[in-house]
């Protein structure tokens, strides 16, 4: 009976804190407070983009920090000065300035596209089980990533993990092998691409990492074909020749749920670009993928090459390209030209921060 007179007494006292704490419902908005909210950047309409395209190009043309990649001997060669700038629409439009119908080679730009292949042809948990999504937080070519990560091949966006999404498309052989992934790069760009034998020669024959890196996955199980077989067909893959406009395309393809914005083929189920995008945001910038996330905020993919294209989700693609590399191997003035255009437009994912 002392109790229940305890409790009596305390109700009231509990109610009132309760209700104190509470907000009323007759005082809930149905949306917030204007001020709260934060604007949508305004649509971009064709002058703008061309506009911008123009002003990106022209701003950083003059930079003249980094060098092309030496370390295969023939991407020394590429013309430092080349530089171009390109927005494909996931409607098709296509805004240019600079070089952009010059044929570079795609390098690490490839990775994220037959990493989609294989989503295609086996799903997306086979990329998440036998290779992994994880970032490294190291070189894209970092021997000791795959023996500090339990999963070795590590994610489809560096090199071990890209010879093994390699391995991982269903061919009867190698030269069936690299015609299915150049088949679909074929339709994801719009285009009849090519291997640029000069680089893929000179890249064969300074390979000996990305074999160390196949026989690696072999002995851990985690590449599913002959590793010398899946690292040579991966350097041809490298060595395809793709124009700044060409791999716009392939970039709106993704921005397009999937579907080739010039074609109207669906070439990616869109359950899986999702997937996609997610393993470009967190290492399509090998170790500088934060940092890109923190400045651009966009799903992207960077080539040593000189490519990068960054995806704006439903809207467009953003490409640039200029061989002068830093030293995680990304294009400088490509990586200023992007972000000048996202910042312009407001099309970081996480909010513009004007």
């Amino acid at each position: 009976m002392n109790s229940q007179r305890v409790l009596a007494r305390l109700f009231p006292v509990v109610l009132f804190l309760f209700a104190g704490c509470a907000e009323p419902v007759a005082h809930v908005s149905a949306s917030p407070a204007p001020a709260t909210v934060a604007a949508a950047p305004p649509a971009a309409n064709a002058g703008d983009l061309q506009r911008l395209v123009n002003e990106a190009h022209a701003k950083f043309q003059g930079v003249t920090d980094g060098a092309p990649a030496d370390y295969i001997p023939e991407l020394a060669k590429v013309p430092a000065d080349l530089f171009g700038v390109a927005i494909v629409t996931a409607q098709g439009d296509v805004y240019t300035a600079g070089d952009v119908d010059y044929s570079f080679s795609i390098q690490s730009v490839s990775k994220p596209f037959t990493a989609a292949l294989v989503m295609q042809q086996q799903g997306s948990d086979a990329i998440a089980q036998k290779i992994g999504v994880e970032p490294t937080g190291l070189k894209f070519n970092s021997i000791m990533a795959t023996q500090i990560i339990p999963q070795v091949s590590v994610n489809p966006l560096v090199n071990s993990g890209a010879i093994a999404s390699v391995s991982m498309v269903q061919a009867k052989n190698a030269k069936a092998r690299f015609n299915t992934i150049l088949d679909f790069f074929d339709r994801l760009s719009a285009s009849k691409l090519k291997v640029l034998d000069d680089i893929y020669k000179s890249e064969a024959a300074t390979n000996q990492r990305n074999r160390a890196h196949a026989y690696i996955l072999a002995a851990s199980e985690r590449i599913y074909s002959d590793p010398m077989e899946a690292t040579d067909v991966y350097t041809k893959q490298c060595s395809i020749g793709v124009t700044a406009k060409q791999l716009g395309i392939m970039g709106a393809t993704l921005a397009n749920n999937g579907i080739n914005p010039l074609t109207h083929e669906r070439l990616i189920d869109a359950k899986y670009v999702p997937k996609v995008l997610a393993i470009m945001m967190m290492a399509g910038f090998y170790n500088e993928s934060g940092m890109w996330a923190y400045t651009a905020g966009l799903p992207a993919k960077t080539g040593v090459g000189g490519g990068i294209v960054a995806v704006v989700p439903g809207k467009m693609a953003i490409v640039g390209f200029s061989p002068r590399l830093n030293d995680a191997g990304n294009s400088i003035r490509a990586t200023k030209a992007i972000e000048y255009i996202v910042d312009q437009l407001g099309v970081n994912l996480f909010g513009s921060g004007r």
